[in-house]
Parts: structure tokens; sequence; C-alpha cells
């Protein structure tokens, strides 16, 4: 008997897939969440000093960027679940990788498995949401987010709980099992679309550059790779400012990651919703106005109000990156659903990847005040760039 009666959410098969995902990418992150607090210290151990450290991000990142393209190609060809379920299973391999590594090149070859793992969680997840909630994509795609930040939210408290408590590596054992979890929660609930249609045609890298130029506008490009560098600004050098710069102790920088995550989620939510009934545009440039107020405004506050700025901020990030990703989106045809995610998060890798450096570097050379006060320029700017043009899409 057919359970699909109607579309979206009036559709069971549909909401099934939906919770499916989400309680796998939750379950998923809680583990990620655990053990990103211990790689560091196990990398210590392994090598006797502090040099391979820097090779933990390295080793994610390379796979993770580049495998972001021809992940979405096959996805968009052979149907999503798959290649989710494929990821899962690897994240499981990837925590046994990291339980049984006694030397430092396990570990960071568990690193890089870990970067391919994460790809269709990423990227593929919300290609097939975008594909089963049509109409209401953004809201789809905004509780998928947030149920991602939210698993990292509670694997971060968790990590303290644990770390108190466990004296060796059971946390890969948990993070493998969180792997084999969500594996079997796709592989059991989820469902691609009956009918992908065109979806199962071959698309070449060509069709995806042709379907980006339909957007016409190219600053959404640039936003997004600012996005990913205030992402990834936000998990390294806010950190290192508040320890240093704001004489913030441990505990108040995992409040500030704990704050940081409920933003993202929160407005990831929120966003969607207006995305879905009023278009991108708006929660877009309110996201920009945040991040910019927040940035130009956090370092010359002190105790609560650091807080406030950076949660407004925060919040910022989620707006601008749900609004994006309904705009690249809704300009391509269902057969390219999975590419453009990839070109999303290859844009947002970029920017994840080498935005934080630079900002590390200048504000050591010219303070951090002057720093962020410019990086909330750039992000002004890229406003009035977007606003200058309206979005068109197919």
């Amino acid at each position: 008997m057919a359970l699909c009666v109607g579309e979206g959410w009036f559709c069971m098969e549909n909401r099934t897939s939906s919770m499916a995902l989400c309680a796998a990418a939750f379950i998923q992150m809680v583990g990620v969440g655990l053990i990103v607090a211990l790689l560091p210290n196990r990398v210590i151990q392994l090598s006797g000093s502090m040099g391979y450290v820097g090779y933990i991000t390295s080793a994610f990142a390379v796979p993770f960027v580049l495998s972001q393209l021809p992940a979405g190609r096959l996805g968009d060809r052979y149907g999503y679940k798959k290649f989710l379920v494929g990821g899962y299973i690897v994240a499981c391999v990837t925590g046994l990788v990291y339980f049984k590594s006694d030397q430092v090149w396990g570990i960071l070859a568990g690193r890089a498995l870990q970067g391919f793992a994460e790809v269709p969680a990423w990227a593929l997840a919300p290609a097939l949401l975008s594909l089963l909630f049509a109409k209401t994509k953004g809201e789809a795609i905004g509780k998928y987010n947030a149920s991602f930040h939210l698993g990292l939210t509670a694997g971060s408290l968790l990590s303290v709980w644990a770390f108190a408590r466990w004296s060796g590596n059971e946390a890969f054992l948990l993070y493998a099992a969180t792997g084999l979890v969500g594996a079997v929660l796709v592989a059991l609930f989820v469902k691609d679309p009956k009918d992908m249609g065109p979806a199962r045609e071959k698309v070449g890298y060509g069709e995806i550059l042709e379907a980006m130029k339909q957007i016409r506008r190219p600053a959404v490009h640039t936003g997004i790779c600012i996005y990913g560098g205030g992402y990834g600004a936000f998990l390294t050098v806010v950190p290192g400012v508040l320890l240093v710069e704001k004489g913030f102790s441990q505990s108040g920088v995992a409040v500030f990651f704990s704050l940081f995550y409920i933003a993202i989620s929160l407005a990831q939510v929120i966003a969607g919703r207006i995305s879905d009934r009023r278009g991108p545009n708006a929660p877009m440039y309110a996201g920009l106005l945040l991040i910019a107020a927040g940035f130009a405004s956090f370092m010359w506050f002190l105790g609560t109000l650091v807080y406030v700025s950076l949660f407004l901020a925060s919040f910022g990030l989620g707006m601008f990156c749900i609004s994006a990703m309904v705009i690249l989106n809704e300009a391509v045809p269902v057969s390219l659903k999975g590419s453009i995610s990839g070109v999303f998060y290859l844009l947002w890798g970029l920017g994840y990847f080498l935005v934080p450096p630079v900002l590390a570097k200048v504000g050591g050379a010219i303070g951090y005040r002057a720093v962020f006060s410019v990086a909330a320029l750039v992000v002004l700017g890229e406003l009035a760039a977007l606003a200058t043009k309206p979005t068109v899409t197919r």
C-alpha cells in the first residue's frame, strides 16, 4: 500500500525519510563532537610533540573539499541513499581505525577517512531533502542542519562528562557506534524519490558550471566563501582570542561553543521557513548584517556582552547559510541537486580552510580589534554587492 499521499510533509514516506536523516545526523555529530576534543591529545601522545597537530585539519580538509563535486554528481546519477549509507559505514570504520591506531599516521589516516565519510551527510542529505520537499525545501534543510549542529552541541557537552570518567580510547568506539546507527537508520527508513527523472542521466561539470551561471549573482558564491571563513574563524580564531585577549577560561570557551551551535541551529530553522514563504533575500541580508555587527562589536565588549555579540554573529551565519543554499538549489534542475550542494560545500570549504589562518596572521600583526573591524567591512561589502542585483534563478 502506498504511504505517500500529497507532497512534502503530507507524504508519510517523506516525513519518515526526513526524521531518519535528522536522527542519523544528530547521532553521528554527537560522536564527532565527542572525538574532536580527543584527537589533538592523542596525536601528541603518539608523536611526542605538537608538530603533527596541524595535520589534523589538513588530513580532513583535503578529501572533504575534493570529494564534494564527485559525490554530488554520483548522487545525482545513482540516487543519494546508497552514498549516505556508505558515508556512515565509512565513519564506523574510521572510529575503529582511530581505536586501533598506535602510531600518529594511523590517526591521520583515520582523519582522512573521516573527511570522505562526512561528505554525504553534509552535501547529499540536503539535496535529497530538496527533492522530497520541493515547496518547503528551506524549512526541511534548516531542520536537518539544526539537528546536525545540536548533535555537535550534545557531543561537546558529553565530552566533558566522558573524559572525566574514561581513561582510554572508549570515545572512538562510541564514535564508530554512531556511524553504524546512522547507517542502519538511513538504510531502513530513508527513501530516494520514486521518480528522479533526468536525475538518472549523466551530467558533467559543464552542466554544473552552466547552472551556476543561471544564478547571475556571482556575489552569492563569494558570500558562501565568506560564510565558510566565518564558520572556521568561530571554531579556531575566536576561541583563541577569547582565551588570550579577553581572559576567558576554558569553561568560558566551552560556553561560547555551545552558544555558537545553538545559534546556528535556531537560525537555520527560522531562516528556512522565511525563505520558503518570502524568498531567501530578506534572511540573507539580515544574516549578513548580524555577522557584521557581531564582528565589529565583540572585541570592544567584556563579559556577557561578548557572548551576546558572538551569539548574534552566529545567528547571522546560520541565516545566511540556509538562504544561500536555497538560492543555489532553486537555480538548478532536478538532475543537479546533489552537484549544486557539492558546489556549496566546495566554496564553503575553501573559505573554511583559507580565511582563519589569514585572520590569525593579520590579527597578530595589526591587532584583533582592527582585523575583525575589517572583516565586518568585508561582510558589509558582500551585503552591498548582493543587494545591488536581486536573485534571478531558473
